[in-house]
């Protein structure tokens, strides 16, 4: 933001010191004045030694003591404005040396340095709490830009195989013209469909991390149900078994953000479980202040090391990179931001027996009258 110039904080301040100080000089030499002048007759008949002889006269003796006092209070103010002045520049620069310390701190940080941090030394105090304040909201944003990058690393990485892929095949096609016309286009339908589906999950993941969604109350319990019949034929493939329950389970947020959310979870269980007689369980439950959503399934067992690290984005478990759907390793990543942005908390635990338990839990949504 454009502004004008001005003064300083610290010549504002210090004019402020000088300015009290004198003031309060003022204040004190009118009450000695005040005091004096009650004490102090108009006039007095005083007793006045001579060379020659010794006389008495009337003399104006108020008048006498405004002659001398007069000169002595301005003396003395001038004296408390001169200190106002030198004392107040330099309490103003040591009580302002630590917001200029965070002033820096900020200015580097606009220049691209997150790294810089102002570890202001000393107790507590509202400076302090500021750039205690500061320091925290720097640690945050350089986090988060380190994940950024990583994750625009990971993303172009992700996004540049389709592609390499794609130009192996046409190159391929393009030395051998008596290659088979219909399994090239299967395999280019494939890796097209993946690329789709990556930049499907790149502009979901983005949309939840912005909140740009319209919030209306939906029912888990509804969106679970729909998630596992869409998934149902895909189960049957593997040879999995889903059993869903749960009673009506209110929430506020998106449909389709959830719904997403809830198809993510079934198929990753569907799809990272046990070769044959797996099994997927799909709870939706109410609690006085949460909606809580469970999919649990069989499988390998899990380290807690990997299972803490799933929801990052690009992070897949190394027994299943080789699937059949594999994925973009974007799945957990969507629903951890999905559950974010709607309030809630995603609890990875590894089952004893095998596979993964996922909860979800989200504000409930508030009884609507009547019900």
């Amino acid at each position: 933001m454009a502004r004008q110039p001005g003064l300083s904080a610290r010549l504002k301040l210090t004019l402020s010191y000088a300015g009290f100080l004198t003031l309060a000089g003022i204040l004190l030499l009118a009450a000695v004045w005040v005091f004096l002048l009650r004490y102090v007759p108009d006039r007095a008949t005083l007793i006045v030694p001579d060379r020659a002889t010794l006389g008495h006269g009337v003399f104006p003796v108020r008048s006498e003591l405004l002659r001398v006092f007069a000169p002595r209070a301005a003396a003395v103010l001038a004296v408390l404005l001169v200190v106002g002045l030198v004392g107040g520049w330099l309490l103003a620069g040591r009580m302002l040396a630590p917001l200029t310390r965070i002033t820096d701190a900020a200015r580097k940080a606009t220049n691209g340095s997150l790294t810089h941090r102002i570890a202001l030394p000393g107790r507590r105090d509202e400076f302090r709490e500021l750039a205690d304040a500061f320091d925290v909201m720097l640690a945050r944003l350089h986090a988060h830009t380190a994940e950024q990058q990583r994750f625009a690393a990971n993303a172009s990485h992700e996004l540049r195989t389709p592609l390499a892929i794609t130009q192996a095949l046409l190159d391929a096609a393009r030395n051998d013209p008596d290659r088979d016309t219909d399994e090239l286009l299967d395999r280019l339908h494939a890796v097209n469909a993946r690329a789709i589906g990556l930049t499907e999950a790149l502009l979901l993941l983005s949309q939840a991390d912005q909140g740009s969604f319209t919030r209306e109350r939906v029912d888990l319990s509804l969106i679970a149900e729909g998630a596992t019949e869409t998934l149902l034929p895909l189960a049957n493939k593997r040879g999995v078994t889903i059993e869903t329950c749960g009673d009506h389970t209110a929430t506020v947020g998106s449909y389709a953000l959830l719904l997403q959310l809830t198809t993510n979870l079934v198929h990753n269980a569907i799809v990272h479980n046990v070769a044959e007689r797996g099994s997927v369980w799909v709870t939706t439950s109410a609690q006085p202040r949460a909606a809580v959503l469970t999919v649990e399934n069989t499988g390998e067992t899990l380290a807690p090391q990997l299972v803490h690290t799933l929801a990052e984005p690009f992070r897949r478990g190394e027994e299943r990179v080789r699937t059949d759907h594999a994925g973009a390793g974007l799945g957990l990543a969507i629903v951890e931001r999905i559950t974010q942005a709607h309030g809630g908390t995603l609890t990875l635990t590894p089952r004893a027996t095998g596979g993964l338990c996922v909860t979800v839990q989200l504000p409930a949504s508030p009884a609507r009258a009547g019900t």
